[in-house]
């Protein structure tokens, strides 16, 4: 029986993950998180009392408790991470780097006192920057354009080294943009949904015409699953993009959001554009197909009628992120 350690447990994909290994494997799950403001135990509400799920409170910067925790598991899923990139560009790189660098290197170093099967990086197609060539595979450029995507660089290479200077069983996979249930309402999609829910304007960066290779959370959870249970010797030191091959514009997917809420076209409001910006994203599918006998499986439409259905039937799951939003933002200006 594998015993899979999820860090970063109850944020958004790595919730959808554990929810998945629950329901589609006998493996046995640790979550590992440090319950900050992405981290929300109401990710994981249906399932924490599951018989195959243990969860740790802590932080992977902590080097004691990452080796105590590692000890005892088979498989690390390393998606513990900030991840909001207005963030990053407004508030500066620091917890970024301390988490997504310094956190990574802390879990590779206990991986080097004791071994486990394999070590998966959930890394991230922001480090390529605006696609120089489409669709993008794991050969092209590194060329992030933000603090976070910079910081989600630095883990990656970091993890590539450890397999290629220790011989560690590393993987790492480059999700492009994932959507779905229980994301944080700071993100593109469910930040479209609540505007329209709330008849406010859905505010579209620039010309609305940079695109995503847009990737639903559940079909990314098959993704990594099917990473675990790949020959080792054909994955170990191997970089996947985790993508569906379609991009759509942002501009889009306000449009796709306003018909499936019933709003009207005319709340779709431009604003500038933010600095840093990413053109275009779209994912070779490839290599993950040849590698881990894995595609997307749910279309963008699809998805999205899941998404936006899930929000307004989960009210109070976001109003109680939007009211500690609100309660930060008193604090911080007091």
């Amino acid at each position: 029986m594998k015993r899979v350690l999820v860090t970063g447990g109850a944020g958004f994909i790595s919730s959808a993950f554990i929810r998945h290994l629950l329901r589609a494997t006998p493996y046995e799950v640790v979550s590992l998180d440090a319950l900050t403001y992405a981290g929300n135990l109401e990710n994981l509400a249906d399932v924490r009392s599951h018989e195959r799920l243990s969860f740790v409170h802590g932080d992977i910067r902590d080097e004691e408790l990452v080796r105590e925790v590692v000890a005892g598991v088979d498989v690390i899923v390393n998606a513990a991470a900030e991840s909001h990139v207005e963030k990053s560009i407004a508030e500066g790189a620091s917890e970024f780097v301390a988490t997504n660098v310094e956190g990574t290197r802390v879990l590779l170093d206990a991986m080097r006192r004791v071994r486990v099967e394999r070590f998966i990086l959930i890394s991230s197609s922001e480090v390529y920057g605006t696609a120089e060539a489409a669709p993008m595979d794991e050969e092209h450029p590194l060329n992030p354009r933000s603090p976070y995507a910079a910081t989600k660089a630095g883990a990656d290479r970091l993890a590539y080294s450890y397999w290629a200077t220790y011989g560690l069983p590393i993987v790492i996979v480059r999700p492009f943009n994932n959507y779905g249930p229980h994301q944080h309402p700071e993100k593109v999609i469910p930040r479209f949904i609540l505007q329209a829910l709330a008849d406010e304007p859905l505010t579209v960066h620039g010309d609305g015409r940079a695109s995503r290779d847009w990737l639903y959370v559940d079909d990314d959870a098959e993704a990594i699953q099917a990473v675990i249970e790949a020959d080792l010797d054909r994955v170990a030191g191997e970089v996947v993009n985790l993508a569906t091959g379609v991009d759509a514009s942002v501009s889009e997917i306000a449009d796709l959001v306003l018909e499936l809420t019933g709003k009207p076209v005319s709340l779709k409001q431009h604003v500038d554009d933010r600095p840093g910006q990413v053109h275009r994203h779209i994912g070779s599918t490839e290599k993950a197909e040849r590698l881990l006998g894995w595609r997307a499986r749910t279309s963008l439409e699809e998805g999205l009628v899941r998404t936006v259905a899930w929000y307004r039937d989960n009210r109070a799951w976001w109003r109680g992120i939007q009211a500690e939003a609100r309660s930060q933002e008193k604090v911080s200006s007091y």
